[in-house]
């Protein structure tokens, strides 16, 4: 399944639960996958081993979705590691 590929799309507040399988759903899709956490990175790196063990691409960007400074630092680094953003998740 490659509805995806070529895609990216970021994760936000992503902790556990339905945002990690939302970001494994869109890597089996196909898409590069940005995850995005404020505290827990141990579980975001977890959750981007296990799609990068499945063939996917994926990182770990922390970012504080409140503040504005820090998502733009998360999208900048997105940019710079995959070149655009696609896809937006906001899972609060």
């Amino acid at each position: 399944m490659d509805e995806l590929s070529n895609k990216v799309a970021i994760v936000t507040r992503w902790s556990r639960g339905i945002g990690a399988q939302i970001a494994i759903t869109l890597a089996e899709a196909g898409a590069s996958v940005v995850i995005n956490y404020s505290r827990n990175q141990k579980s975001a790196d977890k959750v981007v081993s296990e799609i990068k063990a499945s063939g996917g691409s994926a990182i770990a960007i922390k970012a504080d979705i409140s503040s504005p400074e820090e998502v733009k630092l998360m999208f900048d680094s997105a940019i710079s590691q995959f070149g655009k953003i696609n896809i937006l998740i906001n899972n609060a």
